[in-house]
């Protein structure tokens, strides 16, 4: 049956609620930390499983989109789903999507992924389940779970069509995940969104815990690969943490997956410091300022709002000393392209525009056509095909001189991260 695509949906809880009761409520199963927000979602809950998982807990994780493979979104223990694991998820719960069809409750795609990992989380069983909104939070699959802990990353503009056109509607969204008596592990927001946050929260009799206030990144340090962190948080300090993501924004994120962990444990006493420096130290998030190549340094980000590329830059300025940059950029037609021109035109020397694998993707004409004005039309090459963009950005850096300082950045949409990711370093799953 057409389930429709993840972009396109209508907004209720009600057909995946009736779902998860005939599936017997698997996502009452296990402890959930919620999290939503505008950017940053996906690598705070990377860092959330990895601190969980350094305390010998099973950990289920649901993110998305994916970057390769659909089995990315469904992991245990940091590991994808089999091919034969989500198959078979699929093919159990399938008979109770069909009855919940039957009853007029046509189940969409994004619903019967949601529904699979709850299902599979319980089966496992795991321990403690950490579940990423696809889009907004009030209406979104996932907010059938009741988080003990909710995240909310740092909201800005994004999917403004169908989260409503400023930051305090958006805000309002993403709040819909804070629950009765929940902790809500806010990150640092723009007013507009705190007061909306702080709103709901005292509303629910959640308790709150703030970047910047309750706990948040002491000091940051630039390391060779990452950086150095001092991180304050809730209950207690942990200095000497290195962390082997670039960027402020990470530094951030690492900072509400600790609150996060330390709020769902329970008790006064801190963790332990050498598990959090462990944990962290082992943390990824491919697609997110990811070095793919050396000489020249190719850098993969998944930046595709101006919040979140304004954070991608400021990291890139801040962790590789690039004398000149070559942008490869290819973008969704529904996202604030020109924001995300404006943006790149200080930093990037040369654009090659292209196109991703979606259907959503702007073509490199139309994308050169939004591109042009903003960069001049002599600092814009046009590739119909993303791997000859590639080549070309790699092309005109190789062109630079070895020496050169000049590096590649591949952005635009996690679809280009995860197109981009597959054509150089081959990867089949993450």
């Amino acid at each position: 049956m057409e389930r429709g695509v993840e972009w396109d949906f209508e907004p209720t809880l009600d057909r995946i609620a009736a779902l998860l009761d005939l599936l017997g409520s698997p996502q009452r199963a296990y402890p959930v930390i919620h999290i939503a927000g505008t950017n940053g979602k996906t690598s705070t809950a990377r860092l959330t499983e990895a601190l969980l998982k350094e305390r010998n807990l099973r950990v289920g994780r649901f993110t998305s989109p994916h970057l390769v493979s659909m089995r990315e979104r469904i992991t245990v223990d940091g590991e994808p789903l089999s091919e034969e694991r989500f198959a078979q998820v699929y093919e159990e719960i399938i008979p109770y999507v069909e009855l919940a069809d039957a009853q007029g409750r046509r189940i969409q795609f994004f619903e019967l992924l949601t529904a699979m990992a709850f299902a599979a989380f319980a089966d496992t069983p795991v321990d403690v389940a950490v579940i990423e909104t696809g889009m907004g939070g009030s209406w979104d699959a996932t907010n059938v779970a009741d988080g003990a802990v909710c995240v909310i990353t740092p909201i800005s503009l994004d999917h403004t069509d169908r989260l409503g056109p400023d930051i305090p509607s958006i805000a309002g969204e993403k709040a819909g995940i804070i629950k009765p008596g929940a902790t809500a592990v806010l990150a640092q927001q723009e007013l507009a969104a705190a007061e909306v946050l702080m709103r709901r929260s005292a509303e629910v009799g959640a308790v709150v815990a703030r970047e910047g206030l309750e706990f948040g990144v002491m000091s940051r340090e630039v390391a060779i690969g990452g950086q150095l962190l001092t991180l304050r948080g809730l209950k207690g300090v942990y200095d000497e943490v290195y962390l082997p993501l670039y960027g402020a924004h990470q530094a951030g994120n690492a900072a509400c997956a600790l609150a996060a962990v330390e709020a769902l444990t329970g008790g006064d006493d801190p963790l332990d410091a050498d598990l959090v420096r462990q944990a962290f130290a082992q943390a990824s998030s491919p697609g997110r300022m990811e070095v793919v190549r050396r000489t020249p340094t190719v850098v993969i980000d998944a930046a595709h709002n101006p919040g979140g590329m304004q954070a991608t830059l400021e990291g890139l300025h801040e962790a590789f000393d690039f004398a000149k940059v070559i942008g490869v950029v290819a973008v969704m037609r529904d996202k604030d392209v020109e924001g995300l021109l404006e943006l790149l035109e200080p930093i990037v020397d040369e654009i090659v525009v292209t196109r991703n694998s979606s259907p959503r993707s702007l073509t490199a004409d139309e994308l050169a056509a939004l591109a042009a004005p903003i960069f001049g039309e002599e600092r814009v090459h046009v590739e119909d095909r993303l791997d000859d963009a590639i080549d070309k950005g790699i092309g005109i850096a190789d062109a630079e001189g070895e020496f050169s300082g000049t590096g590649v950045l591949i952005t635009g949409s996690v679809v280009t991260a995860g197109d981009a990711r597959r054509l150089l370093l081959k990867a089949d799953g993450v």
